[in-house]
């Protein structure tokens, strides 16, 4: 009894406390997540389905990957100038018109061109969610909203992920289709419920330094910058997960069935821990938070230079896994707080375009060092990098000192020396 009180209790000091509009954004995200079938199996379907090349297939996850750089720039934009709203559900009417015909077009120009502006649409959505984020929830309780909403997306895809293989047998179509009309299913949640949250005009007045605020003056911000290119460094080490990984589970003559099950257990710890790990650090600082899931995360891919076994693998990734949980929500909180109110959208763009950049850089940097140098290079390459990437962080956003106040002196009177 004892126990399933303290466990209420906990489930409590979790979810209580955030706004009403916030939930209708999480409920959206989960629904978004529960049918996000093509990303995952869009390879599959290019060389199984169609007939394609690998090298095909690469290809158009390349374009995909760079239509979804350009789409956090310009949906971090339009979300600081015509309004969040707006630009959620544009870019989900968007995502879920060019999922559909995604899953109708043959001409591999046509897929190629479709999948550059699918993943435009869809990464254009993220900057304009995580700035209403950011608008509702008061600064203390961003890092618990952020950790609730990245909840979602892993359970989402957990279960989209398992239902999609059943989904495909019956045709590849329908997993395009259910995507579709999932996505189109955020966006009626959103116009119902969600209500514009961009500071008005009038507010925007009142702070100069907010106040016609462009992209470039966003790039010149050197402390969020700095942010942002230790979030690329951390991505790209995050990225030999879904790279390099296999590839030396592989040399180690493990199959492509242990390497699935392997990769499985990050989803599940995100699932299980993710809630009770946010809450039981909630008190500390998103500069610590940043420094220490850093670390934790760099010292499981580290550990895998030592990894022979299905066993050892899986160890590795439970470990580089917590440390992606501490990071993950904490990294947008500070992003959050660091932005002008007015400006959110297009901080978070650039944050995002960050782990577009990791996206791309992290394997193709895996794959070479790997090929030149060997695995333990990549392995202890990841622990340096990511430690590096972690120290960065703390000394950006360790708390500053307030300075001493000057002494105070009654007017008129002067102060003699003893």
């Amino acid at each position: 009894m004892r126990a399933a009180a303290q466990a209420r209790q906990a489930v409590r000091e979790t979810v209580s406390g955030l706004p009403g509009q916030f939930w209708w954004l999480w409920t959206s995200t989960l629904i978004n997540r529960l049918g996000g079938f093509v990303v995952t199996f869009l390879a599959l379907y290019l060389t199984v389905q169609r007939g394609y090349s690998p090298s095909y297939a690469g290809l158009v996850a390349a374009l995909y990957g760079l239509g979804g750089a350009g789409g956090a720039v310009l949906g971090g934009a339009l979300a600081d100038r015509v309004g969040r709203r707006r630009t959620l559900l544009a870019a989900q009417v968007g995502t879920a018109l060019g999922t559909a015909v995604l899953g109708l077009v043959a001409d591999p120009l046509g897929i190629a061109a479709v999948a550059a502006l699918l993943g435009l649409t869809a990464s254009a959505s993220r900057p304009a969610l995580q700035a209403m984020i950011a608008d509702l929830v008061p600064a203390a309780d961003r890092v618990r909203a952020f950790s609730l909403n990245y909840w979602a997306v892993n359970v989402g895809f957990g279960v989209s992920a398992a239902a999609a293989g059943f989904i495909a047998a019956e045709g590849y179509l329908w997993l395009f289709l259910g995507d579709a009309l999932t996505t189109l299913l955020c966006a009626v949640v959103v116009f119902a419920k969600a209500k514009e949250t961009l500071v008005a005009a009038s507010r925007r007045d009142r702070d100069p330094a907010a106040a016609g605020l462009t992209l470039l003056d966003v790039v010149r911000d050197r402390r969020f910058m700095a942010l942002v290119v230790f979030t690329f460094l951390l991505g790209s080490v995050e990225q030999q997960g879904n790279s390099t990984l296999a590839i030396d589970m592989g040399a180690h003559g493990l199959s492509a069935r242990q390497f699935g099950l392997v990769a499985a257990i990050n989803g599940l710890v995100i699932v299980l821990l993710q809630l009770p790990l946010t809450r039981a650090l909630r008190r500390y600082a998103s500069g610590t938070l940043l420094g220490v899931g850093s670390c934790v995360l760099a010292w499981g891919f580290g550990l895998t230079a030592f990894a022979a076994s299905v066993g050892f693998y899986a160890f590795t990734v439970v470990i580089w896994t917590l440390g992606e949980i501490v990071h993950a929500p904490a990294s947008m909180s500070a992003v959050a707080d660091l932005a002008p109110a007015t400006a959110r959208g297009r901080y978070q763009g650039m944050f995002t375009l960050s782990w577009s950049a990791a996206a791309f850089a992290g394997p193709l940097v895996g794959g070479l060092t790997l090929d030149h140098l060997g695995s333990n290079a990549v392995w202890i390459g990841c622990a340096v990098v990511g430690t590096a990437a972690g120290a960065g962080y703390y000394l950006l956003l360790r708390p500053r000192p307030l300075p001493e106040p000057a002494e105070a002196t009654t007017p008129g009177r002067v102060s003699l020396p003893s």
